[in-house]
């Protein structure tokens, strides 16, 4: 049973990175390209969760933290870019002179 379920979430965050792919490519926005990558980075965290239960392994537990810390840095230097244009100021604030 569990492994009947455990495919059919593979099956199911397979077609949802799907369409996060197609907005990805596609987006109108650079604020809908962000959040479609941040999306495919949850479900690539997902899957390697859901392939180490699978697998009955704790072997990728690392690997699902590395991803999650990566994904977050990428989406928030993507955001600052947005935002302000550059990712890394330069120089600082006139009080750090």
């Amino acid at each position: 049973m569990s492994l009947t379920l455990l495919t059919a979430a593979l099956i199911i965050l397979s077609v949802s990175m799907l369409a996060c792919l197609y907005r990805l490519l596609k987006g109108p926005t650079r604020s809908d390209r962000v959040a479609a990558l941040d999306t495919i980075g949850i479900h690539v965290l997902a899957m390697i969760a859901v392939v180490s239960m699978l697998l009955d392994t704790q072997d990728f537990l690392e690997i699902i933290l590395v991803i999650g810390i990566l994904t977050f840095i990428g989406t928030t230097a993507l955001a600052r870019y947005i935002e302000r244009g550059v990712v890394f100021e330069e120089g600082g604030d006139r009080h750090d002179r």
